[in-house]
């Protein structure tokens, strides 16, 4: 009797190799083999086996291959030793390296970036309509200055020369150059429909943000690099059931749960999206809709893993993140997260240095939540800043708040507007930091 063959029931994993470049004088976070260890598990996340790494500190890339002819080679070795189909580089390459070293590669052997392979898992993890349109607009937008001459093998097959010039000097174009246009004019277009879709996804945010706002509800929003462990902490705060894993980028879409605080108040919490290092500025602009939540949030936990042994430059990481985003002026409560796996949870500091307010919990165990929730309260509504603002009449809204929620200490109706110096939550901080006075700058102005 004849065995059946066994069919396998998940394809194999794509045999990848790693590499990392260390270029001299620029600025970094991690260290080589630190980055090197992350980009082992962004491609672990990917799904892919990762059988070798190479790596190289050069005092400037290869303007053709990024990495020197002598490192180049010794991976084409490696490659075919190891049977891979795939190189990434821990480096954001230009299309010419890119092309330059699958010409060097060959038998088919795929190089791509960080950018690309963090893009690929955004593509796996966005759930909802909203994540897929922010990731494939990033994906078309990484992709299309990408684009080679793909087709030409048909102008090759065209007989005739189609694609050379004739004795009078009159090129004529073959089909591949013409495919490469309609499929940059294709992208194009649908960048534009997608870049569409995504401003009403904004406006619509915006509308419940203003609904929001009215309600008199604050909105803290949960941000750190990824897998520091936010949705495991909204989990433990709100009751939640989010998504939360041992991985990298592990959920894309932001959600909101209310938390009831201290003192009979509450709050929405939003878990949103991971920070990492090396942050694709085409992800960064791409989820601009989404990132707006973290801009107009009242106030910031930031979570940080306390465990990893670069624990101080992924906090690092995220504020320069928040500072892109233009978020930095948030009130930010840091969350020492993950004490459960230290000795003792008095080590937690030493993690990041000397950084105010800070507090020490485990997301998954609960401990330290009961110290969390009312330094957040006391960040929302007892911390008061001192502000002078200038508010035009049609603004009469914030002139109303700021006498409800603030303490006022002198106003003043001029030409221009009201103008109040006196104290508002933190929270509130960031709906008038556009209105800020500064009456020096306005006497130089009118000079």
């Amino acid at each position: 009797m004849t065995k059946a063959k066994t069919i396998p029931t998940t394809q194999p994993k794509e045999r990848t190799m790693l590499v990392g470049v260390e270029i001299s004088g620029d600025e970094i976070l991690l260290p080589l083999e630190e980055s090197l260890a992350e980009l082992y598990r962004l491609a672990d996340t990917a799904g892919l086996d990762v059988v070798g790494e190479v790596q190289q500190k050069l005092s400037q890339p290869n303007p053709k291959t990024y990495i020197g002819s002598g490192k180049v080679e010794e991976i084409k070795g490696l490659i075919d030793e190891f049977q891979a189909e795939i190189v990434i580089f821990d480096n954001e390459l230009n299309p010419r390296h890119q092309r330059e070293l699958e010409k060097v590669f060959q038998s088919d052997v795929r190089v791509l970036d960080r950018t690309a392979l963090i893009l690929d898992i955004f593509a796996q993890h966005a759930h909802t309509h909203e994540g897929a349109l922010q990731v494939e607009l990033a994906q078309y937008e990484y992709r299309l200055p990408r684009l080679t001459r793909a087709w030409t093998h048909l102008a090759r097959q065209a007989g005739g020369g189609g694609g050379r010039s004739g004795a009078g000097g009159v090129g004529l174009r073959g089909p591949g150059e013409k495919q490469l246009e309609v499929d940059r004019r294709d992208i194009h277009r649908r960048i534009d429909f997608l870049k569409d879709e995504l401003e009403k996804v904004r406006a619509h945010r915006g509308r419940h943000r203003a609904r929001r706002k009215k309600s008199r509800i604050p909105v803290i929003a949960l941000v750190g690099y990824t897998n520091a462990g936010k949705s495991t902490l909204l989990n433990q705060i709100s009751g939640a059931d989010v998504y939360a894993a041992d991985q990298l980028f592990a959920t894309l879409d932001p959600t909101t749960r209310r938390v009831d605080l201290p003192g009979g108040t509450m709050a929405l919490f939003t878990d949103t999206v991971g920070f990492i290092q090396k942050l694709p500025t085409t992800l960064v602009a791409a989820f601009r809709a989404t990132l707006e939540e973290i801009s107009e949030a009242d106030l910031l936990l930031h979570v940080v893993d306390v465990t990893h042994p670069s624990a101080k430059a992924q906090a690092e990481s995220v504020l320069m993140t928040l500072e892109e985003i233009e978020a930095n002026h948030i009130p930010i409560v840091t969350v020492l997260n993950k004490i459960d796996r230290l000795e003792s949870a008095e080590f937690a500091q030493d993690a990041i240095g000397n950084i105010s307010d800070t507090v020490a919990v485990s997301a998954l165990t609960g401990e330290g939540i009961d110290k969390l929730l009312p330094m957040v309260h006391k960040k929302l509504f007892e911390s008061f800043s001192a502000i002078e603002v200038l508010l035009p009449y049609q603004a009469g809204g914030l002139t109303a708040l700021f006498h409800e929620q603030g303490q006022v200490e002198e106003i003043e109706h001029t030409r221009d507007g009201v103008r109040i110096l006196g104290r508002i939550p933190g929270r509130l901080l960031a709906q008038f930091r556009d209105y800020e006075y500064h009456p020096e700058i306005v006497e130089s102005g009118e000079e």
